[in-house]
């Protein structure tokens, strides 16, 4: 029996997959026009498992000859002399295991110490000895860094300009998380070395896998209710997708988690929604290796700069920038009806909980577990008793908090935010909504069905009040209720605490919405 994979690369025989070869279009023709291109895609998207089968497919027909290289050993190596022979070791030993014709030649007698050139001569003395064009796929080339890097795109150009006179590889495939502009970063912060043209120009296409559609999440458990006869309710799809927006790891592990560890294994019990959203809690506490991952590159000042104003709700400086198209590379970011915002709901969830978890942690002392109680009333949250409780907190220590992964502007957030998920673990929820250029940032705690929407704002001058008293009343209609909550962070130093704190009521549109002054 098959399952749903969450570990490396899809294998038919053991894992339910949607077709690789069918989510994109156009490969067959760059490979047919010799040409070199760069597949680029976020991380666990399927890149792997589509150049494995379609080097398994060119293998399999009479044009070509394929072979699939991982680079991923080679992390690390900046020293050309050192990093060149190791990628000819590499493919050598890929062209062997994959029993690629006659692949004993390649390499055979090789000047390992002529490290600026062994590997176009190698691939170049093994292209004459073959009767069919060679393909090569090179995997998780953005390992590669340095002088390493350099190097070895210098000396495949140098084979690709050189193939009007001899032998050479009939087209390349550089395949990884980053698109061919952000090697440059790779090869020393800030570089400028590659420019935009050198010394990779010869790339003719950018690639990119998207994520599945709702019909191919469908399709993908439809081939788990086909082989054990357990039934995904159209509910659980329609949620799995809208959490994950259908990225191929999170929709493998929303499944398994249920079936595997919900339901344990129990196919005669259907997938429901209320298991997904148990699921979804579950994966995002436990941060399991691809969240983890994803997760470390939060402490990069080039992905701050544009998680920060996400958060925030400030512009993001420029949408070409390379720090931008590096953290939507990435799969952290993406663009929706003109709008930024984090690349699924669980993603959204996650970065906040990794940011503010320090935070909530720090509130163990100030707010111990059986102070709780307090803030809850016949069922419902005291938001006017637990806000008054945040301000006096806040100004008493808001200048001792400690600055984490240097998030400095957004720290105002990240300790409400904790304190709010402090104060209804396990009872509640509370619901962010990320995007860049709103202004603000939009929050809802969910408690025993009562929502209380909340806006966190920057002071900004006389405007921020009545603007943030127009959006908080927006707001407070998505979700159809009549209070509210304004909070606006003033972090002038000029101001005293006296006239930074204070708790006052507006009305707007008939909605009552609380302004709490921090």
């Amino acid at each position: 029996m098959r399952e749903f994979n969450v570990a490396g690369p899809c294998i038919k025989r053991w894992h339910y997959m949607i077709d690789s070869l069918e989510r994109i279009q156009g490969v067959d023709a760059l490979i047919d026009g010799g040409k070199y291109f760069v597949l680029h895609a976020a991380r666990q998207s399927g890149k792997t498992t589509f150049i494995q089968d379609l080097t398994v497919q060119l293998n399999s027909e009479s044009n070509y000859y394929a072979v699939y290289c991982s680079l991923e050993s080679l992390q690390g190596i900046t020293d050309a002399e050192k990093g060149l022979p190791a990628i000819v070791k590499r493919l050598k030993d890929a062209l062997e295991s994959q029993k690629v014709a006659k692949a004993s030649l390649f390499a055979a007698g090789a000047d390992f110490g002529d490290y600026t050139g062994v590997l176009k001569k190698s691939i170049e003395d093994y292209c004459i000895s073959l009767d069919r064009p060679l393909v090569i796929f090179f995997d998780e080339a953005d390992c590669l860094s340095e002088n390493t890097l350099i190097v070895f795109l210098r000396q495949l150009r140098d084979g690709h300009n050189s193939r009007n006179f001899s032998a050479f590889a009939h087209s390349v495939a550089l395949v990884g998380m980053r698109n061919i502009r952000d090697f440059k970063a790779k090869v020393h912060p800030d570089s400028e070395m590659l420019g935009s043209a050198s010394p990779f120009n010869i790339v003719t296409e950018i690639l990119t896998l998207t994520n599945f559609t709702k019909d191919e999440v469908a399709k993908l458990y439809a081939q788990h209710t086909a082989e054990t006869g357990q039934k995904f309710d159209d509910d659980a799809v329609n949620f799995i997708y809208t959490q994950t927006c259908g990225q191929p790891w999170l929709v493998n592990a929303v499944a398994r988690e249920i079936i595997v560890e919900k339901l344990n294994s129990d196919f005669s019990k259907p997938v429901t929604k209320e298991l997904a959203v148990q699921a979804i809690q579950t994966i995002i506490l436990r941060r399991d290796t691809h969240i983890d991952s994803l997760l470390e590159r939060l402490k990069e000042e080039r992905v701050r700069r544009i998680v920060e104003p996400l958060i925030l709700g400030d512009n993001i400086d420029s949408r070409i920038s390379d720090d931008f198209m590096f953290v939507k590379d990435l799969g952290l970011i993406k663009e929706e009806n003109g709008k930024i915002i984090p690349s699924s709901p669980i993603y959204s969830e996650v970065i906040i909980r990794t940011l503010t978890y320090d935070y909530q942690e720090d509130l163990h002392g100030q707010f111990p577990e059986y102070q709780m109680p307090r803030y809850f009333k016949n069922g419902k949250i005291d938001m006017d008793y637990l806000m008054s409780d945040f301000q006096q907190f806040w100004r008493e220590n808001s200048d001792m908090l400690p600055v984490r992964f240097n998030y400095v502007e957004a720290i105002p957030h990240f300790v409400l935010m904790g304190f709010l998920q402090r104060i209804i673990n396990g009872g509640g929820q509370v619901v962010r909504e990320l995007a860049a250029g709103n202004g603000r940032l939009d929050l809802c705690v969910i408690y025993q069905g009562e929502k209380y929407p909340i806006e966190l704002k920057i002071e900004r001058g006389t405007a921020t009040l009545k603007k943030g008293l127009q959006q908080t009343a927006e707001y407070m209609n998505t979700y159809g209720c009549t209070k509210g909550w304004l909070c606006i962070f003033d972090r002038s130093s000029e101001k005293s605490w006296d006239e930074k704190i204070y708790t006052r009521h507006e009305t707007v549109e008939n909605k009552k919405i609380t302004v709490v002054g921090l």
